[in-house]
């Protein structure tokens, strides 16, 4: 049985905590016909201490692995908090107060053109405040799950055929993905 190392191919189901003082909070849920699927060494993104946790492990071994913030999404920063003027969420000249609420998440676009996520925080009346931290930036997190799967990874896994990004369509220049803050199949 083939063990996870550099270049194998895995799948692996879990369930994702938010870890606090009173408690654990489910906040994900990966599914055995939908599992995380990742080149062991080569996909950007994976949290490290979660990445080390799965080294060595085996299809039907199980993990459990508690990552500090630090270590995982990194600390909420201020930095990352956004006041847009108003017009720019406007509609045929009218605001888009359906779509545009808070606590809502809209899709954006950097001024390098990449994709990003803002959370509402709040609406004035001449502002939209968004946060465009990962949700769970901050946030110290634990990571309970087993590997359905471990195999070499085929030509195409490792180097998708259409460049770029596997499958996202981003590009690589300077070595970063450019989709979904970095965490898709990898740069070739």
């Amino acid at each position: 049985m083939e063990k996870i190392e550099p270049g194998k191919y895995v799948e692996m189901v879990y369930d994702l905590y938010v870890v606090e003082p009173d408690g654990e909070q489910l906040v994900h849920k990966s599914e055995p016909d939908n599992p995380e699927r990742i080149i062991y060494g080569v996909t950007q993104g994976v949290i490290v201490p979660l990445e080390k946790a799965i080294e060595g492990l085996k299809k039907g071994d199980t993990f459990d692995v508690k990552v500090s913030a630090a270590e995982g999404f990194g600390p909420h920063d201020p930095e990352q908090v956004a006041h847009l003027d108003k017009t720019i969420f406007e509609v045929e000249g009218k605001f888009d107060d359906e779509y545009v609420t808070v606590g809502n998440y809209i899709p954006m676009m950097t001024a390098e053109g990449y994709r990003i996520n803002g959370k509402v925080l709040e609406i004035t009346d001449k502002e939209v405040v968004m946060d465009f931290n990962h949700p769970l930036a901050g946030k110290d997190v634990r990571f309970n799950g087993s590997i359905s799967e471990v195999r070499e990874a085929t030509p195409e896994e490792l180097h998708p055929a259409h460049g770029g990004c596997g499958g996202c369509g981003g590009s690589c220049d300077d070595g970063q993905c450019g989709c979904d803050g970095g965490s898709c199949g990898g740069c070739n």
